[in-house]
């Protein structure tokens, strides 16, 4: 796992979205012209139906920021569409994230503690929001389902990043 970096161009990873066709993560669509990617562990956990909720109901402000939004997770495509009735989502649903790919995105991943959690690794929860550019704005991952950032607070803050030509934060580490 090679952790990304804020102002890093973000890795373009083609994956498959629901309904058909492919999303590219990292190059924003749908007239937009910065992408948030969040990834999610998958429909097993109940912190993340919380979370993708919330964000359903904020995904118009979202696109009135510009910012064109995607969910991801390593579940398979009928868990993904399972996420979506379940929870009656209209976000822009991308699934099949590999491994490999969630190396690219610095993601920390986990095995299941046992077959009726779920059938194979799974990420940890990651935000990425890219900017025009193609690089890392805001850069979020975490280790356990518990720590993810407030939706609300991004919005906010990306309001006021492209209202006030704010610049990308915490580009070096400290000494």
């Amino acid at each position: 796992m090679t952790a990304l970096e804020a102002g890093q161009e973000f890795p373009r990873i083609e994956a498959a979205k629901l309904g058909g066709a492919t999303v590219t993560l990292g190059q924003p669509d749908g007239g937009h012209d910065w992408q948030m990617v969040v990834v999610y562990r998958g429909l097993h956990c109940p912190i993340c139906k919380k979370y993708l909720a919330t964000l359903e109901g904020l995904q118009d402000r979202f696109a009135e920021q510009g910012v064109d939004v995607v969910a991801i997770s390593g579940d398979p495509e009928e868990k993904a569409q399972a996420m979506v009735d379940e929870k009656e989502l209209t976000l822009k649903m991308a699934y099949g994230l590999s491994i490999a790919e969630m190396g690219q995105l610095g993601l920390y991943v986990s095995d299941p503690r046992s077959p009726k959690e779920t059938d194979r690794p799974f990420p940890e929860p990651g935000l990425f929001v890219i900017n025009g550019e193609g690089r890392i704005q805001i850069v979020d991952v975490s280790n356990a389902p518990f720590a993810r950032p407030d939706l609300e607070g991004v919005l906010n803050g990306i309001k006021f990043v492209r209202e006030n030509d704010y610049p990308i934060r915490g580009t070096h580490k400290a000494a």
